[in-house]
């Protein structure tokens, strides 16, 4: 039998410590991060929504709706989006994540966007953020079953603490919905304004472009989730080429 919504929102809230008097989310834009977020302002007094830019080729459309999202869910625990630039063109090259080009479609693995390094340079800018301005901790959106080396418990705590003890600092990695898969975590989020996040990696005129494996990804999602997708997509049948 599935959980219910309401229990699992019990686990969810277990899992943000009670102790803390801020908290940052790593946020990407994406369903994950952006319900992570409004879980988050239930919890705390000042929750900082971090943003980092790499470059990469969906990001324009990606921190515009992004910033739409955040505009919909405004609180007095909500501060403003910080983004956080860390360039990687010279590293990835002509990888498609900079480029556009021979992104992974529908049909292809979930491994096929994997992305070299992405936790480690997402959270080494994070934690510094968090530990220069005081915050304890920062939460990042990892689920049940992510198959990148990266996205582990074990990675996670070794990072904390080499960071940690790089800066003599104490900041935590949280990841709330560890134990949770995508559908259970959209239907923790199903009375947000989900149509105003952004999954594509592949955007077109800044709308989803329907095709990529991230939109069949957030379609999947919906479906299984049983509820609607609002989501403007630009093509309405998944391509499989």
């Amino acid at each position: 039998m599935k959980p219910s919504i309401a229990s699992t929102a019990r686990e969810i809230s277990a899992q943000f410590p009670s102790d803390l008097a801020a908290l940052a989310v790593l946020i990407s834009g994406g369903l994950d991060s952006a319900i992570l977020l409004a879980e988050s302002l239930h919890h705390y007094p000042a929750v900082h929504p971090l943003y980092v830019r790499h470059g990469l080729f969906w990001e324009t459309a990606e921190l515009y709706h992004l910033q739409r999202f955040l505009e919909c869910v405004a609180c007095p625990a909500l501060r403003p989006l910080k983004v956080l630039d860390l360039p990687v063109r010279d590293l990835y090259g002509s990888h498609w994540s900079i480029t556009g080009q021979n992104v992974p479609d529908a049909d292809s693995p979930d491994e096929s966007v994997f992305l070299p390094g992405r936790n480690l340079l997402l959270l080494t800018k994070t934690l510094l953020w968090c530990h220069l301005y005081g915050v304890p901790a920062v939460a990042l959106a990892t689920l049940h079953g992510n198959p990148f080396p990266d996205a582990t418990a074990a990675f996670l705590a070794a990072y904390q603490k080499v960071v940690n003890e790089a800066v003599r600092g104490d900041v935590r990695i949280l990841h709330p919905f560890a134990g949770l898969d995508k559908v259970e975590v959209l239907r923790l989020g199903q009375q947000l304004p989900l149509e105003g996040t952004f999954s594509c990696i592949r955007p077109v005129a800044g709308r989803h472009c329907g095709s990529c494996n991230k939109c069949a990804e957030r379609r999947q999602a919906f479906a299984a989730a049983g509820m609607v997708d609002e989501t403007e997509y630009d093509t309405e049948v998944p391509c499989t080429a």
